[in-house]
């Protein structure tokens, strides 16, 4: 790996990822198509951030403490923001960092960036679609994919992918497949029903055994529409100043 690779000894406790998810901008592009292709060369080194469950309570609850949040659009996101570009601001201020969010789109209404696929590529949770599926049941109907982690199941999320410009990740990081963690057919079946055609029920969450979910407290948050968040903030104490 070369010299100038950065390290990220404040990458996790800065914001509650799972662990370091480095990977080049080369594995991404080989797998989409060339509309969503990163504008990097090939060894250019990324990073894919993922949030924990325990974010929540550790990072959002005490963010909503500090800041006014009133005309905020989606609290969660800013939080997120906020906490990911100070981290690069305080660590990273010698380098060129590009960020993309999960919510952020391009112009063209595509997004910034494809979280599953980029979190699949770095080896961090696998994306399950309909071609893992040998005889889909389901006939012409579209089924989207999503991705599971070993240890955490669906509770997590993807929330961004930081791109280091100047820097070239050379041919030492290798590129590791994400564990196979619903490995029958029977059980990736289900995990696209759960998740295609009973989200709001979040079964797909606990395909496989876990050993993190979201707190009660976390669960009523996303279960409650975005338009009544606030007043349900409001309602834990955590009113605008």
């Amino acid at each position: 790996m070369c010299a100038d690779m950065p390290q990220f000894p404040y990458i996790q406790p800065c914001l509650l990822v799972l662990r370091d998810r480095p990977v080049q901008i080369g594995w991404y592009n080989e797998v989409v198509s060339q509309a969503h292709h990163l504008k990097y060369s090939a060894e250019t080194l990324a990073v894919v951030i993922l949030s924990t469950p325990s974010m929540f309570e550790k990072t959002f609850l005490p963010f909503l403490q500090r800041r006014c949040w009133e005309n905020i659009r989606d609290p969660i996101d800013e939080c997120v923001a906020h906490t990911i570009s100070s981290c690069v601001s305080e660590h990273f201020s010698e380098q060129r960092v590009d960020i993309s969010y999960d919510y952020e789109m391009l112009p063209s209404r595509k997004p910034k960036f494809l979280a599953q696929t980029a979190a699949h590529v770095a080896g961090a949770a696998r994306y399950y679609r309909l071609s893992d599926i040998k005889d889909p049941p389901w006939g012409s109907k579209k089924m989207f994919g999503v991705c599971i982690h070993p240890q955490l199941g669906g509770w997590f999320a993807i929330r961004a992918l930081l791109v280091w410009t100047g820097v070239e990740a050379g041919e030492e990081l290798q590129q590791v497949a994400p564990p196979d963690c619903v490995g029958s057919q029977e059980a990736r079946i289900n995990l696209l029903e759960s998740f295609n055609l009973r989200w709001q029920d979040w079964t797909y969450r606990d395909i496989i055994p876990t050993k993190e979910s979201y707190s009660p407290r976390q669960r009523e948050y996303f279960l409650t529409p975005p338009a009544q968040r606030a007043a349900l903030l409001k309602k834990w104490g955590f009113g605008p100043r």
